[in-house]
């Protein structure tokens, strides 16, 4: 993935509340987007249209458009409509792929975005990435970071709980990324961001002990900041290295050759738990796969529907997914049949907590 626009400023405005989606409203009728409401609005089907009827009010002149997402092209051809007027900000309301979508189409003319989620899936809610498909296979495109960031506990709560479960993966997964950063620091000489480490840090460490699930407040509000936290690291560094490692191969390998097998989220925890057993370090270990079980998300490749041939011919590719990066699966080098026999021990061990 090529590098980011390095830069050190936040969203100016970040909302994680019951009721936040007000807070939209009032920023769209004030004239700090847009003086004169001249904002395109997009949101992907089912929430995102019922956000959109509760600020109507608010939207004055703004245009509204829906998207499916989550591809190249559908971001293309929004940025093409974009070209219809003269905007002066886009507000991206719903999931991750309609977020992403808006993101990749805004940053196409340089305008202002605001990202509206209604679920917690990834971190792409606040990261300048995004994630889309591109002839089959997903890629990941740099974009100028959100200017602000409105999660509705609301909403969430409403969405799938799948969905936001998997956001508890990939917060987790920081702790493998950071780990295979250190790696490639002491092994390549690579440089580190101390800031960006430690805001990736700080939120996957709190959602990895928090007491708690999605239907407690003050869980959804700390895994929602830790999201939002994890995107701005992303930011500070000027790359997605403080949040995506060995998990994210594994987890960008299994989407392509195995697409539709399980969503960002639940991939990269599974990912981030193996990588964590390939360092050897028993204590993560036993915190990451306790807080996957607490959660109820997926451990082994018969979670997710993966044959363990399946899986090991993923980590086998997952190397070239990355050619950039430098983690776990570069420093080991493994064969297959290597692998195989580390899968075997790994689902030992799972089984045995």
């Amino acid at each position: 993935m090529p590098l980011l626009a390095r830069s050190v400023q936040a969203p100016l405005h970040i909302h994680v509340r019951r009721g936040a989606i007000a807070d939209l409203g009032r920023l769209l009728a004030d004239g700090r987007i847009s003086a004169g409401g001249d904002v395109a609005v997009v949101v992907g089907p089912g929430l995102g249209e019922r956000v959109v009827e509760l600020i109507r009010p608010s939207l004055q002149s703004a245009d509204v458009f829906t998207t499916t997402g989550g591809t190249l092209d559908a971001a293309l051809e929004l940025a093409d409509k974009l070209r219809s007027r003269q905007y002066d900000a886009v507000v991206g309301i719903g999931g991750g792929t309609t977020v992403d979508t808006a993101k990749y189409a805004a940053n196409r003319w340089g305008l202002p975005m605001i990202s509206v989620a209604t679920s917690l899936a990834n971190d792409g809610i606040a990261s300048p990435v995004a994630s889309l498909i591109n002839e089959g296979v997903k890629g990941s495109y740099g974009v100028h970071i959100p200017f602000g960031v409105i999660v509705d506990l609301d909403f969430v709560e409403t969405g799938p709980d799948r969905v936001n479960r998997g956001g508890i993966g990939d917060t987790i997964s920081n702790i493998s990324a950071l780990a295979d950063w250190e790696l490639a620091r002491e092994i390549r000489g690579e440089p580190v961001d101390g800031l960006a480490a430690s805001l990736a840090r700080m939120g996957a460490e709190a959602v990895l002990t928090m007491p708690g699930d999605l239907e407690d407040d003050a869980f959804v509000t700390v895994l929602a900041e830790a999201l939002i936290s994890s995107g701005l690291a992303m930011a500070i560094c000027g790359s997605s290295r403080p949040a995506s490692g060995g998990c994210h191969e594994i987890m960008h390998a299994v989407d392509s050759l195995y697409p539709g097998t399980a969503s960002h989220g639940e991939l990269a925890g599974l990912g981030a738990l193996f990588c964590t057993f390939l360092r050897g370090d028993e204590r993560r270990f036993a915190q990451m796969s306790d807080c996957l079980l607490r959660h109820s998300l997926p451990r082994t490749p018969s979670d997710v529907g993966l044959t363990s041939e399946q899986f090991v011919e993923a980590v086998h590719f997952a190397p070239r997914t990355r050619p950039d990066r430098y983690t776990i699966l570069e420093h080991l080098a493994m064969t297959p049949d290597e692998i195989s026999r580390k899968l075997a021990s790994y689902v030992a061990a799972v089984a045995a907590r």
